[in-house]
C-alpha cells in the first residue's frame, strides 16, 4: 500500500465527490476539497472530520464554472505546498435538454462547468507534478462521453470535450511519470436521481465508483488503468 497521499477532490460535497472523499480518507489519505456549495462542503468536511480525525481534510468552496475561481482554487493547494498526489476533476452539472430545443446558453453553461472547470483546475498544478514525475489524475466523464442519448443534448456534448481533454493529457504526461484516468461511470445514485422514482436498486451505488477509483490509485509506478468504464448490473436506464 502506499503512504498517505495528498488528494484533491473537485465537486466534493456531495455524490459521487463525498464518496471519492470518504474513500481516500478512510485509507488514511488527506483530502483537500472543493465544491460550489458552501453549505454543503462545510457539512461534509465536518463529517469527514469526525469521522477521520486521523488525516488532515481542509476545503473552501469555488465555483470552478468561473476561470478565476477556478485559477484561485488551484493556488490554494499551491499556496499550502502540498505536492498534488491525486487530482480527482469531479465538478460538474447536467442539465437535460436536447440540442434543437434547450434553452440559450445551455451549452456555453455545460462547457464552463464541465470542461473548463477541469482545464483551469489541472493547468497550474502540472509544473510541479512535472518536476517530480509524479501524480496522478482522475476526470470523471460519463457513458454520455461515449454514446448519445435521448436528452443529453449539450451536457453530452460538454462530456465527449472533457473525454478529449483526458486522452489529450495522457499522451502528454507519459513521459514525465504522471497517470491520466477517464472514469466513464453510468447512473449511480446521488442527489440528483433522488425523488426521480428510478429505485435505487436499478442503478449503481456512489461507492461502488469510489472503490474503482481508490484501486487504480494503488497500482505500482509502472502500470496506468487508462479507462474505468461502469454501467449499473442491468445496463443504462432506457
Amino acid at each position: 500500500m502506499k503512504g498517505a497521499m495528498h488528494v484533491i477532490i473537485t465537486g466534493a460535497s456531495r455524490g459521487l465527490g463525498k464518496a471519492l472523499a470518504e474513500k481516500f480518507a478512510s485509507n488514511g489519505h488527506h483530502l483537500y476539497l472543493c465544491s460550489r456549495s458552501e453549505l454543503a462542503l462545510y457539512n461534509t468536511l465536518e463529517e469527514l472530520m469526525l469521522k477521520y480525525p486521523d488525516v488532515t481534510i481542509k476545503a473552501k468552496p469555488f465555483d470552478l464554472s468561473l476561470k478565476e475561481q477556478a485559477k484561485a482554487f488551484a493556488a490554494w493547494i499551491l499556496d499550502r505546498g502540498i505536492s498534488t498526489d491525486v487530482l480527482i476533476n469531479n465538478a460538474g452539472q447536467f442539465i437535460p435538454g436536447s440540442i434543437y430545443n434547450e434553452a440559450e446558453g445551455v451549452l456555453e453553461k455545460m462547457i464552463t462547468t464541465n470542461v473548463y472547470s477541469a482545464y483551469n483546475v489541472t493547468r497550474p498544478l502540472l509544473p510541479a507534478m512535472m518536476e517530480k514525475k509524479n501524480g496522478h489524475i482522475f476526470n470523471i466523464c460519463s457513458i454520455a462521453s461515449l454514446q448519445a442519448y435521448p436528452n443529453g443534448g449539450s451536457y453530452s456534448i460538454s462530456k465527449y470535450a472533457l473525454a478529449g481533454f483526458s486522452k489529450n493529457l495522457r499522451e502528454e504526461l507519459k513521459p514525465y511519470g504522471i497517470k491520466v484516468t477517464t472514469v466513464y461511470p453510468g447512473a449511480a445514485y446521488t442527489d440528483s436521481w433522488a425523488g426521480s422514482g428510478i429505485d435505487p436498486q436499478r442503478i449503481m451505488d456512489a461507492k461502488d465508483i469510489s472503490e474503482m477509483v481508490y484501486a487504480a490509485s494503488q497500482l505500482s509506478s509502472r502500470a496506468c488503468v487508462e479507462e474505468i468504464l461502469m454501467r449499473p448490473q442491468l445496463g443504462d436506464l432506457s
